[in-house]
């Protein structure tokens, strides 16, 4: 065997899985297609639950270290603009953060490096290797600039490979067409804005026709002269095959004032756009010796569109039930162990995904959008309730009684 585990993809959720797995003491190989640093597609805004993941693997999480903090979600809508600090938590911290993908990613894989994983990159995991029982025992991949075959081979094998889910496809895992999908685009653009201590949403955007579409566009400051501008937008509107995510972004920031410089002349680089996969729209998370992990596993949470928490603290379940698992010999007894790995995402998430499907298709309906943005945002109380919600920022036990009807409402809504 080359590695206890083998880790394929170097993105949040791979890397907290290989941090994890190597802190437990397993030899841990972590694959990654790409070299470092490179561009993903990403709002780069994270919220208290992302921040927590950080601090638990150890990450400087300061504006020294390379972060812009901010203390909460400025929204925007229905003639309103209304200002949310994030909630004061013994769960989460209080503040958020923005760092660009083209180095964040880098950072979490050194540090997974630090702790023991044996990163190796411009390795394209092409499938999987199967025993004569159909069990996953290794992955193929092209290496290097030369994309030389090769066979790794370990007792276990995550996948963290995206959208893609090349690895999970390779198992026979198709993705459940009952489940969300999003889309996102987003443009880098030099700006003054771009020390915003605020992140802002956006709730109407438009089609070309004037439909109110369910989603939000986003101002990031990044905090080194740019801003991230962008927008989401959920595949339960009927434009959703029809509307033009670049021109549709192009039409948004046309409109917003000249001196925040959301233009073509002020543009970084191009509009790139990515595919956000919801509500654990491929299951199983284990099996055969596969474990399935953030987006690959469709982790993206349904209410906000936010996936990095969603990949680490995935990752951090998925490396638990390794270790417990691996502790075990071969057989049914490691079976057992490993497929508590489901089990922990159901109940940790499930219900509350299954209440964000419900609210996926509620938005899809451009008059529920209307009524939502007219005579929601006027209600603070309302909206702070909306803000713990969608951002699933609640503490588990005790906390305020918007806690206490959230976590019951999760509790009481089946996992599927």
């Amino acid at each position: 065997m080359d590695a206890d585990v083998i880790v394929v993809g170097a993105g949040p959720g791979g890397a907290a899985t290989a941090h994890a797995l190597a802190q437990a003491g397993l030899d841990v190989l972590l694959l990654e297609k790409s070299g470092f640093p490179r561009e993903k597609v990403c709002g780069d805004g994270l919220t208290p639950r992302a921040v927590k993941s950080l601090v638990d693997m150890g990450i400087d999480t300061t504006e020294a270290g390379g972060f812009l903090r901010n203390r909460g979600l400025r929204i925007l809508g229905g003639g309103m603009r209304l200002e949310l600090p994030w909630p004061e938590l013994a769960s989460y911290p209080d503040y958020g953060l923005v760092r660009p993908r083209l180095d964040f990613d880098e950072l979490l894989a050194r540090q997974a490096q630090k702790a023991g994983a044996r990163l190796q990159e411009l390795t394209n995991v092409t499938g999987p290797v199967l025993d004569a029982t159909g069990r996953i025992v290794g992955v193929t991949a092209k290496v290097g600039p030369e994309r030389t075959a090769a066979t790794y081979r370990a007792p276990l094998v995550i996948a963290a490979d995206g959208n893609s889910a090349r690895l999970a496809l390779g198992a026979g895992l198709e993705r459940r067409v009952d489940r969300p999908m999003g889309v996102a685009v987003r443009r880098y653009y030099t700006s003054p804005r771009h020390d915003d201590d605020m992140l802002e949403s956006w709730l109407e955007l438009r089609s070309p026709t004037g439909e109110l579409l369910p989603g939000y566009g986003w101002v990031f400051g990044v905090g080194d002269g740019t801003s991230n501008v962008g927008l989401g937008i959920l595949n339960t509107t009927r434009s959703w095959q029809d509307t033009d995510y670049r021109k549709l972004l192009a039409g948004w920031t046309s409109a917003m004032p000249a001196e925040w410089q959301f233009d073509e002349e002020h543009a970084t680089g191009p509009v790139r756009g990515g595919a956000l996969p919801m509500g654990f729209n491929r299951q199983p998370h284990y099996t055969r010796g596969l474990m399935l992990v953030g987006d690959a596993g469709g982790a993206v949470n349904p209410f906000n569109g936010e996936g990095i928490a969603y990949a680490m603290e995935t990752g951090r379940l998925a490396a638990e039930a390794a270790v417990q698992g691996l502790a075990r010999p071969e057989g049914p007894a490691r079976e057992r162990a490993l497929e508590a790995y489901p089990r922990a995402l159901a109940a940790r998430y499930g219900g509350y995904y299954t209440l964000g499907r419900i609210f996926v298709r509620l938005i899809g309906d451009p008059r529920v959008m209307q009524v939502a943005t007219r005579h929601g945002l006027p209600r603070p109380l309302l909206m702070k309730f909306t803000l713990k919600l969608l951002a699933n920022l609640t503490d588990p036990r005790g906390g305020d009684a918007l806690d206490r009807v959230i976590n019951g409402l999760s509790r009481a809504a089946p996992a599927a």
